[in-house]
């Protein structure tokens, strides 16, 4: 369309004899001419590595950081940058300077997503150009399974020594928190914890049966499926953190001594996410 527009500036110019028709003809022609060298310049040397990206659950939206350098004088303006046939996300980069670039994708399952090539372009400065590149990078992001909603109940702690015991509950030490289960006596219900995370829990105390927590897919149904399984296990390991529960979890192949705390719990939730039976 710019050069067809010159074409007829020219020809009008021409034909009624127009001086200053020639000269805004020529000057527009010079301007598309530079503009090339301009937006050329405003994408080379850029350089690009990847960020760390934080794990999300199945169903949110995995959002990946990517860092852009500039190493030159000029500040590079109106970049763009794609992830597939998502929508792109514009941005300057400062002379001599970086930028980190948070770029969104949907992530619709579990494991290890991967955007794989995306594009970084720009059609500064008059918007008659496309440059672009197509860049690959080392971008993963870990996906969660899908925790089931509602409120699931945690299976029964089991004893910490032999197979099939029961746990041995005492009034001697304060041993943890465990979800509200009917016929608990009202004055063990922890009502400062339960207010902070909107579940009844109760306290546990031991006297000289110890016990522990374990979270194990051999005890779902195999009725539900794999992924409702997983899913019900992922409830179950955000519970039991959030309740300040010391677990453990167990896998076909894997376990996971019983721990607190959140890091615990990463990394239980990553053992799910990366889980695949045998016959896979």
């Amino acid at each position: 369309m710019f050069a067809a527009t010159l074409v007829l500036l020219l020809i009008g110019s021409i034909n009624y004899n127009l001086s200053l028709g020639y000269v805004l003809t020529f000057l527009l022609a010079g301007v598309g001419v530079v503009s090339i060298l301009h937006t050329w310049r405003n994408l080379a040397r850029v350089a690009l590595r990847p960020a760390k990206t934080r794990p999300v659950f199945a169903g949110d939206s995995a959002r990946f950081h990517i860092v852009i350098e500039n190493p030159g004088a000029h500040q590079r303006l109106s970049l763009g940058l794609q992830l597939r046939d998502m929508d792109a996300v514009y941005f300057d980069v400062p002379s001599r300077g970086a930028q980190d670039i948070e770029a969104g994708m949907p992530a619709e399952r579990r494991g290890v997503l991967r955007p794989g090539r995306f594009r970084i372009f720009t059609v500064y400065p008059a918007g008659l150009f496309y440059a672009w590149a197509n860049v690959e990078l080392d971008l993963h992001c870990l996906v969660y399974a899908r925790p089931e909603p509602g409120h699931v109940p945690l299976p029964p702690a089991q004893a910490a020594t032999g197979q099939g015991g029961t746990r041995g509950f005492g009034e001697e030490d304060f041993s943890g928190l465990r979800t509200y289960q009917a016929g608990d006596p009202p004055r063990r219900i922890a009502w400062k914890a339960s207010a902070r995370t909107d579940i009844f829990l109760t306290k546990q105390f031991s006297g000289s049966a110890a016990a522990e927590l374990w979270l194990n897919l051999a005890d779902i149904p195999d009725l539900l499926g794999l992924e409702a399984r997983l899913s019900r296990l992922t409830r179950w390991l955000i519970d039991a953190e959030t309740a300040g529960l010391r677990f453990g979890l167990r896998l076909p192949g894997i376990e996971f001594e019983p721990e607190f705390g959140a890091s615990h719990r990463d990394r239980c939730l990553q053992a799910v996410a990366l889980y695949k039976p045998a016959r896979e």
